[in-house]
């Protein structure tokens, strides 16, 4: 499914439509929780129905569409279905038992209940919740209106710290010819660099948050020492808002590029399945790991390798900084060590360098399978 999102430009009237309408859709979703909570023996489709039920009882539930309350409702069930199958596959830990929502900001139109102008430039949400027309603002290379209507299947409408978005979710597969170049590549997640290949180059850590920290401690002791329900405090949270969704946006955008850069111009990728959740339990390295986003990266090479029909293969980090990448032979390291050393053969290498040449013989070995599978449910 491909997500297209324009900005939405209203009046302030409209806004505060769309707000209710949020309101209205986090009351549904709390309810069908509390339902489930009080009776047992629920399932999706009761919760369902149930909306019918809300839409009686409560005049403002029912000026919301019926496909956007029962998706509201959908969103209850997902919490719920997560929290069974995290019991069911005995996840350790915390199994995530749902909870009320409290800082809801979206609503979710399926197929009725709004209407797209021919031109593409303006919506018109048509149930009682009185939205109204918007007109549509994004990239002009974006053409929402040449699909044709059956193939959006889901419309939703977003709050974010610097105004109001729309995303069409339009039922189709992005296919992108790719230019076979003969290179095949293993990438070693890293702080220093953000990685490095097994041909030696690096790409430099950006590290956004680290920049903007300072900037984002300021803004916190601003939101601190102003009067709680205070209009001051108000602004001050959404100063703090814009400066957060601006680092957001610079760690996604600098995936991106750097995602398709990757994909683009090898045959084969092959990286280690890091265990994120895990690494982060390390206080002192915590925030550079989130910083980093290693997590959005390689989701991101995943999805443009489906896109380009390239391979993406995962393979153990076991021990793959700590081997020669010439004779295998298991050199000892610690963090600090940052040169690989090797008193069998005398390689000399960067420690990065030398990983993501072990990476790469991994994948390479016919017994890893890896990303193939993806490739093969794609199919």
């Amino acid at each position: 499914m491909l997500i297209y999102e324009y900005k939405l430009d209203g009046n302030k009237q409209q806004y505060a439509a769309i707000d209710e309408a949020i309101r209205v859709v986090q009351f549904i979703r709390n309810k069908c929780l509390r339902l489930w909570m009080d009776t047992r023996g629920i399932n999706k489709n009761d919760l369902q129905c149930y909306c019918a039920v809300l839409a009686k009882e409560y005049s403002f539930a029912r000026t919301l569409n019926s496909q956007a309350r029962q998706a509201s409702a959908d969103r209850a069930w997902a919490a719920i279905s997560r929290f069974y199958e995290n019991c069911l596959n005995h996840k350790p830990g915390k199994k995530g038992y749902p909870k009320f929502q409290h800082d809801n900001r979206s609503v979710e139109y399926k197929t009725t209940g709004w209407k797209l102008d021919p031109d593409g430039r303006h919506i018109t949400f048509i149930d009682g919740c009185g939205i109204g027309s918007l007109r549509l603002v994004g990239n002009p290379k974006q053409h929402i209106e040449t699909f044709p209507l059956k193939q959006i299947k889901r419309v939703r409408i977003l709050r974010r710290a610097d105004g109001y978005y729309v995303q069409f979710g339009v039922q189709a597969e992005r296919q992108i010819e790719h230019t076979s170049t003969g290179s095949v590549v293993g990438i070693d997640m890293g702080l220093k660099v953000f990685y490095t290949d097994s041909n030696g180059n690096t790409v430099a850590n950006p590290r956004h948050y680290r920049k903007a920290e300072k900037k984002l401690k300021r803004l916190h002791r601003e939101v601190s020492r102003k009067q709680k329900k205070s209009k001051n405090r108000k602004k001050a949270r959404q100063r703090l808002a814009k400066a957060s969704l601006k680092v957001q946006r610079q760690r996604e955008d600098f995936a991106r590029k750097t995602a398709s850069t990757l994909v683009s111009s090898h045959d084969l990728i092959a990286y280690e399945h890091l265990q994120i959740r895990n690494m982060v339990k390390n206080h002192k390295l915590a925030k550079s790991i989130h910083d980093a986003a290693w997590g959005q990266f390689l989701s991101l090479v995943k999805a443009y390798g489906i896109m380009h029909n390239v391979p993406v293969i995962a393979v153990p980090p076991h021990y793959t900084s700590q081997d020669c990448s010439r004779c295998g032979e298991r050199v000892k390291k610690t963090l600090s060590t940052r040169t690989h050393v090797c008193p069998k053969c005398g390689l000399v290498m960067d420690r990065d360098e030398n990983g993501a040449v072990n990476i790469l013989a991994k994948a390479l070995n016919e017994g890893t399978l890896g990303h193939r599978e993806t490739h093969e449910r794609a199919s």
